[in-house]
């Protein structure tokens, strides 16, 4: 059994990342080179902004976080926003930027990327499932559908897989904010038919399974006067679920040297290659990094022994077509334009590959090649 959940826009910690990776946009669209560490706090009627940023940008902070929370109904009378930024460390900043256009890791750290061949974008099921339920909710309430429903959400999908190697859908669960005067039944009815099925049919699944919709019954109260709120809590929503490990680090809210960030996307952009070259159906890849150093200490390909060919030969494939420079892999993978807010909803991977370089499998061509000789 597997398990995968997501959470909805406006949650109180997706508030945080959004907020976060909103103001790291804001200062790369005017200055690429500006260095962001940024975190955030939503606590009752306060958001609190903090961190270090250095860049020539100039951006009202609260006036971005402002446009966020602002698409979710709320106004200035639901909060107070401060900011409290300083620069970045000197120490840090002469261990990032340094001679020669090299650029050294932002902090030690361990990055993990995940690719299998369950769905078209190399991703886990349930992960998928998960994100599509709360991404249709939203549709619906944008477009006026699902009346009386908020986006303060969750969802959650559980997969059974049998011996022969069929998956059997257990469980699809889902809590939704909903205004005061609504008619429960009706309510779940509309969830059930419009946005569970839906999900259920589109990925080959029968209705056969058990739903449960807001379970702990009313849900009124939500967002941040609800629950507090925090950049970086959502971190195996944000990756693969339970089916990768997960290296601790958040990724909103840092620019492109914090390899939290853009370790976590090289180590996804390694193993989508080679599952999509379909040298394994499961592969994940674990990086190793150190402060100020240029390169990765290491790289740990694991494919769960589902790989068609040597595991010594992916090894060579990794070390062999990939750059493992740091600077190599911001201009590759195109992260000093990446817009980084899209990515703080609905998961960091699967997306895109016009969008995200590191979906994007350019040297699929080449990899065949070696496997070919």
């Amino acid at each position: 059994m597997y398990t995968a959940e997501s959470v909805g826009s406006a949650h109180p910690d997706k508030i945080c990342d959004q907020i976060a990776d909103a103001i790291l946009d804001a200062c790369l669209k005017q200055d690429q080179n500006s260095r962001v560490a940024c975190e955030v706090m939503a606590c009752n009627h306060l958001i609190i902004i903090a961190g270090e940023i250095s860049t020539k940008a100039s951006v009202d902070y609260v006036n971005t976080a402002w446009k966020v929370v602002n698409q979710f109904g709320y106004d200035r009378s639901d909060f107070t926003i401060i900011a409290n930024i300083n620069e970045q460390s000197h120490d840090i900043a002469q261990s990032v930027d340094q001679k020669n256009d090299k650029i050294g890791a932002g902090d030690q750290g361990i990055t993990v990327g995940y690719a299998c061949d369950e769905t078209n974008n190399q991703m886990p099921l349930a992960v998928m499932m998960a994100h599509d339920l709360v991404r249709l909710a939203k549709e619906l309430i944008d477009n006026n559908t699902f009346n009386h429903a908020k986006y303060d959400m969750k969802a959650q999908v559980s997969l059974n897989y049998l011996d022969d190697n069929q998956v059997e859908l257990k469980t699809i669960l889902m809590s939704i904010q909903h205004e005061e005067n609504v008619d429960l039944s009706v309510f779940k009815l509309f969830v059930k038919k419009f946005i569970m099925d839906e999900i259920a049919t589109k990925y080959g699944f029968n209705k056969n399974y058990e739903a449960l919709i807001n379970p702990s019954g009313l849900f009124v109260s939500g967002g941040p006067t609800a629950d507090t709120g925090l950049t970086g809590r959502k971190l195996l929503v944000d990756s693969f679920g339970i089916y990768a490990h997960h290296g601790g680090g958040a990724y909103s809210g840092k620019d492109y040297t914090k390899v939290d960030r853009s370790g976590a996307y090289y180590a996804r952009w390694i193993a989508k290659h080679i599952v999509k070259a379909k040298l394994a159906t499961q592969c994940e890849v674990i990086i190793s990094w150190a402060i100020g150093l240029n390169k990765p200490l290491d790289i740990v390909v694991n494919c769960f022994d589902t790989n068609t060919v040597e595991l010594d030969l992916i090894n060579k494939i990794v070390k062999k077509i990939f750059n493992h420079d740091l600077a190599t892999i911001i201009d590759l993978l195109k992260l000093k334009t990446t817009k980084y807010s899209n990515l703080a909803v609905y998961g960091h991977f699967g997306k895109s590959e016009k969008q995200y370089r590191f979906e994007d499998t350019i040297y699929l061509d080449q990899i065949l090649k070696m496997v070919n000789k």
